[in-house]
């Protein structure tokens, strides 16, 4: 039997860069991942001092198994290549980059990071958020097999702005966008995480778009208030039932008499290898959690 690992990214959260008491705290909360943002969260005179507090809050390390992000500004901006310098020099795990529209950009990131001598191990992300990168979607997921491209972030609030459609609770106007990104993603192996939600005194309709994420096949969500994280983790989350159905497909399979079977009946349902497969990623999912769990990290 394959085993497959994987890495647990139902909440990642935003940290401005210049506050450093929440740069602080998020080496305590329950997310699974941070971005430390140099980009949106920061002023324009605030940039040189956030890009400073980062790095050296990453170097300092103390996130524990939290996936550290570091969010550049465009590298053609005024601060994008000092800022791509520093972040690698501070090892995180991963550099976002804004706004990548074309497969040429991500190229252009990837070869940046090389060029600066990024470690092997540290990836490259890729906020989707302009009109041309959904329209060029499948092409910048394409990049990923010559590239550090591991991840997509989708920019909801980015893509509203620019398409001028209106980011109502259904996200109607979206659906396209988001489900072709799902798509390209998941022909190219990558991880893809969804937008964010404004609105961080509306539990109930948080908990919605959560679902309505995980429903399209996100594999997380990005967040912009610690508050949202218990409710995240908890819908991103295989559920008890999901765990239990994987184990008894995972062991169907496994069993000796069940040799050389491509389909099978488990708990009354028709189930091929395809489900196997499924199976297999809802629980190294669930292991997954369940150590950051005892590691006192969720």
């Amino acid at each position: 039997m394959t085993l497959i690992t994987a890495r647990p990214r139902r909440s990642i959260l935003y940290m401005p860069g210049t506050n450093a008491k929440a740069l602080e705290r998020a080496k305590t909360l329950p997310t699974d991942g941070v971005i430390l943002d140099l980009e949106d969260a920061v002023a324009p005179e605030a940039k040189e001092e956030a890009r400073v507090a980062v790095a050296r809050m990453v170097k300092a390390g103390g996130y524990g198994n939290r996936e550290v992000i570091i969010r550049v500004n465009a590298l053609n901006s005024p601060w994008g290549p000092a800022d791509l310098e520093a972040a690698i020099e501070a090892g995180p795990d991963a550099i976002l980059f804004p706004k990548l529209s074309t497969s040429l950009e991500v190229i252009a990131a990837h070869e940046a990071m090389e060029a600066l001598g990024a470690r092997p191990s540290m990836n490259l992300w890729a906020m989707i958020e302009t009109p041309r990168a959904i329209l060029e979607i499948a092409s910048i997921a394409s990049a990923s097999t010559d590239t550090r491209l591991s991840t997509f972030v989708m920019g909801t609030n980015d893509l509203a702005k620019e398409t001028r459609a209106r980011l109502t609770p259904d996200r109607t106007a979206f659906h396209y966008a988001l489900s072709a990104s799902v798509t390209a993603a998941r022909l190219y192996g990558l991880t893809i995480i969804d937008g964010v939600y404004n609105d961080i005194s509306n539990v109930e309709g948080f908990a919605e778009m959560c679902w309505q994420g995980l429903n399209f096949g996100f594999d997380g969500k990005t967040l912009i208030h610690p508050s949202q994280l218990e409710t995240c983790n908890t819908i991103f989350a295989p559920s008890a039932e999901e765990v239990a159905h994987a184990r008894a497909v995972i062991a169907a399979f496994a069993d000796p008499a069940n040799a050389g079977k491509g389909v099978l009946k488990v708990d009354g349902k028709m189930t091929e290898l395809l489900h196997l497969e499924m199976a297999q990623r809802t629980f190294a999912i669930a292991e997954a959690i369940h150590t950051r769990a005892l590691d006192g990290e969720s």
